[in-house]
């Protein structure tokens, strides 16, 4: 049991509240094969329908690479049909990943490039080791980010940031992508996964409910115009006045102690 566990291609583990989600391709530095893609769209579909948890850890094996973007060997066995079809599942599975309900935090621990940073820009938050590679080099290959890379990274950093990215191939370490706005922190590389999951952890302590409609909220408003955006913020907000977890927290401060929510 323990073998195959190890042989897949996404490692799916429970830290209490929190979901781990693990790339486990790190001969291939963790590259986007179709099988790999597979297995993670598996992973995320199920992570969907779980209601259990709170918030989901996006890591990787190995310390060469979080994920080196396409598997180039793969796709250059690949008929032109076959890239044109596989290019838009790349775009679909980031964006599989950012509709996830509930927060999400990508742990950079090595190259994140191409696709890789593409999923990274994909989840709401990233903590980087400080001797990371992040970078959109696709223009140097002939093509552009094709899987979120030039909305994603415009709407996180702003416009002229991500053109000076992208145009020129940058490769930025962790703390260098922190300084851009990529990243929201850097931290040694043995510290990445305990830092991630103390972040999960205080993220967690705030309502389920409170959190799915603070990331709705933030998502579906930040390309409206103002107006239009705060008339989803009042969507999201107004159902939260009835829940019991609204209560609990009133209980609690009256109370002095941690609150305790259930979700409802």
């Amino acid at each position: 049991m323990e073998d195959a566990l190890m042989e897949a291609a996404v490692l799916v583990e429970r830290r209490g509240g929190t979901l781990l989600l693990t790339l486990n391709r790190p001969e291939r530095a963790n590259a986007l094969s179709r099988e790999l893609v597979e297995a993670l769209e598996a992973a995320l579909t199920a992570a969907a329908a779980d209601g259990s948890w709170r918030v989901c850890l996006l890591a990787a094996v190995g310390d060469k690479a979080f994920c080196a973007g396409a598997d180039l060997k793969e796709r250059a066995l690949m008929s032109e049909e076959q890239v044109r079809a596989f290019v838009p599942r790349l775009q679909a599975l980031a964006s599989q990943l950012a509709g996830l309900d509930r927060p999400t935090i990508a742990l950079v621990q090595g190259a994140a490039l191409g696709g890789g940073l593409e999923l990274a820009l994909a989840c709401d938050l990233r903590i980087a080791a400080d001797e990371a590679t992040l970078g959109l080099p696709e223009v140097q290959l002939g093509i552009i980010p094709g899987a979120g890379g030039t909305q994603r990274l415009a709407r996180l950093v702003g416009v002229a940031k991500a053109k000076e990215l992208i145009f020129m191939a940058r490769r930025l370490s962790g703390t260098e992508a922190v300084a851009a706005g990529v990243s929201n922190a850097s931290v040694p590389r043995a510290a990445l996964l305990e830092t991630g999951l103390a972040w999960a952890e205080s993220v967690a302590k705030g309502a389920p409910l409170a959190l799915i409609a603070a990331k709705r909220a933030i998502d579906e408003g930040i390309a409206l115009p103002l107006g239009a955006g705060l008339a989803v913020e009042r969507a999201c907000s107004a159902p939260l006045v009835e829940t019991a977890d609204r209560v609990e927290a009133l209980n609690a401060f009256r109370e002095k102690r941690a609150p305790r929510f259930e979700g409802r």
